[in-house]
């Protein structure tokens, strides 16, 4: 295959910056197209906490002003690795504290219109060679709603790379008003509903998805599920039109960051052959959360936002019933106040079975994947999902809903697939609380034969999730963005 020059835009990505999995993907779909030879550069703002984490002054390659504004390229490596990291400096817009897209009580920040779309011009002029770098990409490849308007923008440009948009969830949209079009000095053949008026506002995201040479998105059946009306968050028409440059790609995961067998932020290290040391990471885990020590207890576990994607409602519905089985449940979280007020009642009633810590903690994460039996995902959608795989790899079989990458990534224990020993975790028949209370009871009773368990977990383990296979795909995606839209 042939080696590309990759410019990799995105808003987030690990470990630099964290809100979600554009991070995880950032982070390391870059690493491992580097390893097949192509040469990608990362640029993404420079947050605060970003400037924070560096060990090492970033180097200044280049200043400039874009409108009002004061920009300079900074350059450093994404920790670990050797990929090269532009960073897009401007303090008026990227130097404040907290999340990247949110202030402190969880309201976007007035001027998210204004700090990406700058973002976005930044792109264009590094794709164009305007900041005197002696390099240019021959793909531009761009991520979410951020960085939605440069292909929109690049669209413009006479000579321009390929481009190549990834939708990791359609539900956020980057919506805003005629107003905030008119400030941000848009060309005005763009205020149209084939082009990016949406309704009579603007949506960043349909800069990608209308003239990116090709659109995807982190899983096959998303890519499907995204063009009709219960998936497509109304942008369904535009994703049938260009259903043609449209596929799916599955995201892999860190094997290295999420590694039973030398993850050192557990209680004890364990791979396939040894299913008996991953009793110690449940003991563990069970202290932890202050549950009742039991061995053989069944103990389900959730890693997630607490926001109705993810079907945390469902959970609350049949947790009455749920409660009075023999089995414990630990949730590390954080989302809308009432699933969190819910969720914390729920612990104090169910003391000793039930745990809840509100916020996110990187390695309880890794705590709760080594010593659970089960990691619920009741998504009522879900592009990709990565914690099903690290659950996987952990053996500990997830449940899940049959619906984007969840469906693509987990193989039902069915009678069929556990007899031929293909099954790695519990895909529930619908999105429904009677679905999800019989497939954890069905998961329960499996339990109870421990031999029929630990060959599922064998199995369950043995799957690859691993970066390489999704980073061959995105090499053939560019050679087809290349073929749609030739670069001299």
């Amino acid at each position: 295959m042939p080696n590309y020059r990759i410019l990799f835009c995105a808003s987030e990505a690990y470990p630099l910056i964290k809100t979600g999995g554009l991070a995880d993907v950032a982070g390391s779909l870059p690493r491992a197209l580097t390893k097949l030879k192509h040469d990608v550069r990362l640029v993404l703002p420079a947050y605060q906490s970003v400037m924070a984490s560096l060990k090492t002054r970033p180097q200044l390659r280049y200043q400039t002003r874009i409108g009002d504004y004061p920009v300079g390229l900074l350059q450093t490596t994404l920790p670990g690795s050797r990929v090269p990291v532009w960073l897009v400096d401007c303090p008026p817009l990227f130097d404040r504290p907290g999340n990247p897209y949110h202030d402190a009580q969880g309201e976007p920040w007035p001027d998210n219109a204004q700090r990406f779309a700058l973002f976005n011009q930044v792109i264009v002029r590094l794709a164009n060679k305007q900041f005197g770098m002696d390099w240019q990409p021959q793909v531009v490849h761009c991520n979410d709603w951020q960085t939605g308007l440069a292909p929109a923008l690049l669209n413009e440009q006479p000579t321009r790379p390929a481009t190549v948009f990834t939708i990791h969830n359609l539900a956020y949209q980057g919506m805003f008003d005629r107003a905030t079009f008119e400030q941000l000095q848009l060309p005005e053949h763009l205020w149209h509903h084939e082009q990016l008026e949406y309704h009579d506002g603007f949506a960043f995201i349909k800069g990608g998805l209308a003239f990116a040479d090709r659109v995807n998105t982190v899983s096959p059946n998303y890519a499907t599920e995204i063009q009709t009306p219960a998936f497509g968050h109304g942008m369904e028409g535009l994703l049938q039109h260009r259903a043609a440059r449209l596929s799916g790609i599955i995201n892999g995961i860190d094997e290295r960051t999420w590694n039973p067998g030398t993850d050192k932020l557990i209680a004890q290290t364990y791979n396939r052959q040894q299913l008996k040391k991953k009793l110690v990471n449940k003991q563990a885990l069970q202290q932890h959360f202050k549950l009742d020590q039991q061995d053989d207890v069944f103990v389900m576990g959730m890693v997630s936002r607490l926001a109705e994607q993810k079907g945390i409602d469902l959970l609350i519905d049949i947790l009455p019933q749920l409660m009075e089985l023999p089995v414990q449940l630990v949730i590390l979280g954080s989302g809308d106040k009432e699933n969190e007020q819910a969720m914390q009642e729920a612990a104090d009633t169910y003391q000793g079975k039930m745990g809840v810590y509100l916020g996110y903690d990187e390695n309880l994460a890794h705590q709760i994947e080594a010593g659970i039996d089960v990691f619920l995902m009741p998504s009522r959608f879900e592009p990709c999902g990565l914690n099903q795989m690290y659950s996987q790899r952990y053996g500990s079989l997830p449940v899940v809903t049959p619906v984007g990458g969840l469906s693509d990534t987990v193989i039902d224990a069915s009678d069929e697939n556990l007899k031929q020993s293909t099954a790695t975790g519990f895909v529930m028949p619908e999105v429904s609380e009677t679905a999800l209370l019989q497939t954890l009871e069905r998961a329960r009773q499996l339990y109870q034969a421990p031999a029929a368990w630990q060959k599922l977990q064998r199995s369950a383990m043995q799957a690859d999730f691993s970066w390489a296979n999704s980073a061959e795909a995105y090499g053939a995606l560019y050679a087809l963005a290349l073929q749609d839209h030739p670069v001299a």
